[in-house]
């Protein structure tokens, strides 16, 4: 029996068309369900409900169900897992969160939690972060499951919390309270990356992530004298606190170019037969499209003045001001950042972090493999390159078990679309051949890897 779920496996003929179909319509359900994600606990909606229903999907195929509530009433998390035919093999954990950041209706073509499939789209907040990932990994674990078909290493299937707020919630939580769920789990794959690029005529590139930046979200807090505002005041803690955010805010880290970037812009220059000037830097990623936004944001730190917090009534000066700013820091880069934040923003201003590591490893090996040969069967004249993310995933925690860990959530992505811009942005899509072609990449890769 094992030998022939074995060759199943191995069957390309399988028909994946349902779960194609599936995918898109998970897309859609998976976005009407609300869970948006503030960071603030007490508001946080419809992770469970989220939760459930995934639950629920995998139960119909026959799949034995783990549902966990990380650290606090209602956040969801399931864990699924599909035996090998050979359970010696390090186990593939394959993740994805259920959270969104929020979203402003009056701001959208289409409702936000609407999943309204139009013009060849999915639209709604979750689109592409990342509620499509995870149908399509629903829609692939059913297919695996319904057509008795064993991979060649066990798959662990998770589907969590609070990603959006760094995970404490969700990923962090299970790492520290309930880390048998990943027994055996040796590397990872979810967002964001295997998504399409298109460079000179018609090429595709399908960014691997290989690495990550660290997350420091920071507090910023100065301490002044009250009083009265119509009084002259020397010691305004809102004015020395938004000096300060001034200069960190116009502030230019220096470029640095981690062994990712190289990698992934030597990539490029081979294909599009463009040099890349390390001495011009921002210069040669700017010739780079819509890409280059994001990889720009890789070549050097970043902190982002986001948020303000001051005084309680227009006549009163308070005694204390704040400031929250979205800190990105390159590999190898934290202690160095530190210092320059010491000189930009001197000894009055305390600090407070919030902080989850980099995340980093090597292109190559057998899941790299799996993964190009997964791409090039379903679009032969495209290449794989490694890429690292700006912002932050679930990767960060599951690091900490050691396991290592990429982004690959397979899209085939249409040329013109500015993809970058639609995380956490108004009218966020994603295509529905983008979806089918995923659907086949991600069946064939988990068959293969």
């Amino acid at each position: 029996m094992t030998e022939q779920r074995a060759l199943r496996a191995q069957d390309s003929s399988v028909d994946i068309a349902i779960a194609e179909d599936e995918a898109v319509t998970f897309t859609s359900e998976l976005i009407r369900i609300d869970t948006t994600n503030t960071g603030d606990p007490n508001t946080v909606v419809g992770e469970r409900l989220a939760a459930e229903y995934v639950a629920e999907k995998l139960a119909e195929v026959g799949y034995e169900t783990t549902y966990v509530e990380s650290g606090a009433p209602g956040r969801g998390n399931v864990i699924a897992r599909l035996p090998s035919v050979d359970p010696t093999r390090g186990a593939l954990l394959v993740h994805g969160h259920l959270d969104v950041v929020p979203a402003d209706a009056a701001e959208w073509s289409v409702h936000p939690f609407s999943g309204v499939v139009r013009d060849g789209y999915v639209w709604g907040r979750g689109a592409v972060d990342m509620k499509d990932m995870v149908a399509m990994s629903l829609a692939v674990a059913r297919h695996l499951k319904r057509n008795d078909i064993a991979p060649p290493r066990d798959l662990i299937f998770a589907f969590l919390a609070d990603e959006e707020a760094g995970g404490a919630y969700g990923a962090q939580w299970l790492v520290r309270n309930r880390r048998e769920l990943f027994d055996g789990a040796t590397e990872a794959i979810g967002e964001v990356g295997g998504f399409s690029v298109t460079l000179g005529d018609d090429v595709r590139a399908y960014l691997i992530e290989t690495a990550e930046k660290g997350i420091a979200w920071l507090r910023l807090r100065v301490r002044g004298r009250a009083g009265h505002g119509s009084m002259v005041h020397e010691d305004n803690a809102v004015t020395r606190l938004a000096e300060a955010v001034a200069r960190l805010g116009r502030h230019r880290f220096p470029l640095v170019l981690t062994d990712a970037v190289r990698e992934f812009l030597a990539g490029v220059s081979e294909i599009t037969g463009v040099p890349i000037d390390e001495n011009d830097l921002d210069g040669s990623v700017g010739k780079l499209g819509a890409i280059a936004r994001m990889v720009g944001a890789t070549l050097r730190d970043t902190a982002n003045p986001t948020m303000l917090n001051a005084g309680y009534k227009a006549n009163v000066i308070p005694s204390v001001a704040e400031a929250t700013v979205d800190c990105r820091v390159l590999p190898g880069r934290q202690a160095a950042f530190e210092r320059e934040l010491d000189e930009i923003l001197g000894p009055d201003v305390e600090r407070e972090w919030i902080s989850l590591p980099p995340v980093e490893t090597t292109f190559d090996g057998a899941l790299v493999d799996a993964m190009t040969a997964s791409i090039l069967a379903e679009d032969p004249g495209a290449t794989t390159l490694p890429y690292m993310l700006s912002g932050g995933t679930d990767a960060k925690s599951f690091h900490q078990l050691g396991i290592r860990c990429f982004g690959f959530s397979p899209l085939r992505l249409p040329a013109d679309l500015d993809f970058s811009s639609l995380f956490h942005g108004v009218d966020e899509r994603v295509p529905v051949d983008a979806l089918r072609c995923g659907t086949r990449v991600l069946d064939r890769f988990l068959r293969s890897c």
